[in-house]
């Protein structure tokens, strides 16, 4: 996670730095000393903590002041991680209903304000599973925050079904909740719900107690919501410009705490009230704040494509390592060949379509004769040469499709099944030829020309299985070597041990 190393900082307990603080900055408007608190916290590590849902409460609450912040790369790190620690496993306690229900705004001020529903729903009844009165309250008034969101962008009759929703919702927080600064989030929002199913007494008169109360508490998102609900009372009230000066002190404010959903909301209807008043200038000024927030969601939506973009560019990079070190692990690095582990991989592929389609599956063992007598008398670098002009040989009499392989040290495989209009005995045919082939080269390196290379091949068929006709094709190599060497011999499809 971003900013947290550092051995000479002390670590972090989850909630032991007041994260909330913050956000409690942020929304008085100051900025610059949220953004040093910031700073402060995340350059240390969290303690490692078994407490898995308390880390994604943690997490997550900072994703959410990151990006009120601006910061949004780390905003989604955070938020990212926070998400993977809630889907680790269980979820429940007052810990997950905050931490879902941080999830659910962050996700709401990214635009991705269905899923945003969905997880605000599931803190909820999170939430009420707890038995804790106050996490409730504080969960109640995200969906209810959230559904008004929704219901300004609906169509009747649809807006004042959520309207409805979101208020009772909102009322029942307000029974539960005993924190002040919840309390005044639950008015706030409770005014605008209210407004939205036009009771406009009852709303001017929840709205004036929420900016009484926040400007007591010196909290400019209280404030702002507060005039934002009056504007909205006035203009249906046709009272334009007491609603534009509301309007326009609520536009201040949310761009002081960096909230862009309200700014958008605000200055839509800032620009609608100007339109109103033939007031152009107002309206420029208006629809300028709706067009920083609508850039400020572009800007995350681009930040978030880019990191996707990036993680998918190193899941492939990451793949395609991976897939080249699977190759290698299956590659002689010598010859080139396959080795044992790659032939082990590849037979069964082989082994299972010519037994579906009838085919004869043969099993080739090459073994290099007096291969230690080279070495010691050429070196090892000139057995190294005589193992590779072998395997380009193997390669050269070997058909397309059939699999060769450097099994160990001085032995070679070669498995095959026969085509369909090939000779009953192409196994021992493609045996005698590698034989050959490796008896007739020219060797270009003088000692090893003197000594003369040669092998022996044991070949065996008729069997379905690798284990089957390696025991097979040993027992004839065996035979071959004992008969003299520089020779093929076939084992009987029944097996048995050959005399000693």
């Amino acid at each position: 996670m971003a900013k947290r190393t550092g051995n000479d900082l002390a670590p972090i307990d989850p909630g032991a730095i007041p994260d909330r603080k913050i956000v409690d900055l942020l929304e008085a408007g100051k900025v610059d000393e949220a953004n040093e608190l910031f700073d402060r916290i995340v350059s240390r590590p969290l303690t490692a903590t078994t407490d898995r849902v308390a880390l994604a409460c943690t997490l997550v609450l900072r994703a959410v002041t990151a990006w009120r912040l601006g910061r949004t790369p780390i905003a989604l790190e955070l938020a990212a991680e926070g998400w993977t620690e809630l889907e680790a496993g269980p979820v429940e306690g007052t810990n997950a209903a905050q931490a879902l229900g941080r999830l659910g705004y962050l996700l709401d001020m990214v635009g991705r304000r269905s899923d945003a529903l969905q997880i605000t729903r599931r803190s909820v009844q999170v939430a009420r599973d707890a038995g804790d009165p106050a996490t409730l309250a504080h969960c109640l008034q995200r969906l209810g925050g959230g559904l008004n969101i929704i219901a300004m962008d609906a169509d009747e009759p649809r807006r004042r079904r959520i309207y409805t929703e979101a208020r009772q919702h909102l009322e029942e927080g307000l029974r539960l909740a005993t924190e002040p600064r919840v309390r005044r989030a639950l008015l706030g929002a409770l005014a605008r719900s209210t407004a939205g199913l036009g009771e406009l007494d009852l709303a001017e008169q929840i709205a004036a107690q929420t900016v009484h109360s926040s400007t007591a508490a010196d909290w400019y998102w209280g404030i702002c919501v507060g005039q934002w609900v009056l504007a909205d009372v006035c203009r249906q009230r046709g009272q334009p410009l007491r609603a534009r000066t509301l309007l326009l002190d609520a536009a201040r404010l949310a761009e002081t705490i960096r909230d862009p959903i309200l700014l958008q909301a605000i200055g839509l209807d800032l620009a609608t009230v100007a339109r109103q008043l033939l007031d152009p200038a107002t309206e420029v000024a208006a629809l300028r704040h709706v067009v920083a927030a609508a850039q400020r969601s572009a800007e995350t939506l681009r930040e978030g494509l880019g990191q996707a973009l990036e993680q998918r560019r190193f899941a492939v990079k990451a793949k395609r390592l991976a897939e080249a070190a699977q190759r290698a692990a299956a590659r002689d690095p010598l010859t080139g060949l396959a080795n044992r582990l790659g032939l082990e991989q590849t037979a069964p592929v082989l082994i299972n379509a010519a037994v579906t389609t009838g085919r004869a599956v043969w099993l080739v063992l090459v073994d290099i004769d007096h291969f230690k007598t080279i070495n010691d008398i050429a070196g090892h670098s000139a057995g190294d040469s005589v193992l590779c002009e072998i395997a380009g040989l193997l390669a050269k009499q070997c058909r397309v499709g059939d699999v060769i392989a450097r099994w160990a040290g001085d032995e070679f495989t070669v498995l095959l099944a026969a085509a369909p209009k090939e000779r009953a005995d192409i196994g021992t045919v493609v045996a005698e030829r590698i034989r050959a082939a490796v008896d007739n080269f020219e060797w270009t390196l003088a000692a090893v020309a003197e000594l003369r290379p040669t092998v022996s091949v044991g070949v065996a068929g008729g069997h379905t299985s690798l284990d089957a006709l390696f025991t097979a094709a040993d027992a004839a190599l065996y035979e071959a070597k004992r008969r003299g060497r520089n020779r093929i011999e076939l084992y009987p499809q029944e097996l048995r041990q050959p005399a000693l």
